[in-house]
């Protein structure tokens, strides 16, 4: 704690009883045990693209055999430290919603209530034909049950879900129950573009800040543009930016103020010290 006491001292002064949006992003979720894409010390990973998804049978093999594992192991994660704080200031009506670049409904199961899921959410299944949702936890069922000799064999668990395994030719696939298309997991692929809905409302909830608020980034590089916009949105109407982040990101030349921390440490000290 003392460690951060200047840290967090600068960033109450930031704040300074204003209302706060927060952008987060893997970083937040490593201490849940779901590893991250960019972080310091990550294993270069190349996750599978929208295009290649959609190229056909082989490629839906490979990701769903792969993430039939994953999903196993990501579906016990519970929120940890930083989740509970972020949710925290929304009850003390300091945080005033979230934009969130992950896709494990952590923030929800933290009791965040006002939460802009921007690249959708693991735990539902969305039919590429018919655009019929169900929940992911009936198609884990399916998998098993048209492929019961799979074992966990995986090496690792990649981020979203995701899992490092080689040998996926044999794994059954499941299609839509309502027109028998195919299934993809209702989140933003590499390649995919955000729903236009989710990036207004997101926009608006950052515009609403102009003249009195603060725009927290907790936990993500700000590397690809889908986040990156808003700091840059926040930039333009003057709303001060604090980056709180292990390592570089991408927005640091317009932060108001940089925290080379944990989401787990700060966030906490941040909603005990606004409480």
């Amino acid at each position: 704690m003392d460690l951060l006491a200047g840290p967090l001292d600068r960033l109450l002064d930031v704040l300074a009883g204003r209302p706060l949006v927060a952008l987060t992003g893997a970083g937040l979720s490593t201490d849940s045990g779901i590893p991250d894409y960019r972080g310091p010390g990550s294993p270069r990973r190349t996750p599978m693209t929208y295009q290649e998804f959609v190229s056909g049978e082989p490629a839906q093999r490979r990701y769903w055999a792969r993430s039939h594992l994953g999903w196993a192991r990501m579906a016990h994660a519970v929120p940890n430290a930083g989740h509970h704080a972020v949710a925290a200031l929304e009850d003390a009506g300091v945080l005033h919603g979230v934009i969130t670049q992950n896709v494990d409904g952590l923030h929800g199961a933290a009791g965040s209530r006002a939460v802009i899921d921007l690249h959708g959410r693991i735990d539902t299944v969305v039919c590429l034909g018919c655009r019929h949702r169900s929940p992911r936890g009936h198609l884990q069922e399916r998998f098993d049950a048209l492929n019961p000799d799979v074992v966990d064999v995986a090496v690792g668990t990649a981020p979203d879900g995701d899992a490092e395994l080689d040998a996926t030719d044999g794994f059954r696939l499941a299609s839509c129950t309502a027109c028998g298309g195919v299934l993809k997991p209702d989140v933003v692929f590499f390649g995919e573009n955000v729903p236009r809905e989710r990036v207004v409302r997101a926009y608006a909830m950052v515009g609403a800040l102009e003249g009195n608020g603060v725009l927290l980034v907790a936990g993500s590089s700000l590397t690809v543009l889908s986040g990156l916009r808003f700091v840059r949105h926040a930039h333009r109407l003057g709303v001060p930016v604090v980056i709180v982040n292990r390592g570089a990101t991408r927005g640091d030349g317009l932060a108001t103020l940089l925290l080379d921390a944990g989401c787990s440490d700060v966030l906490p000290a941040l909603a005990a010290a606004t409480a």
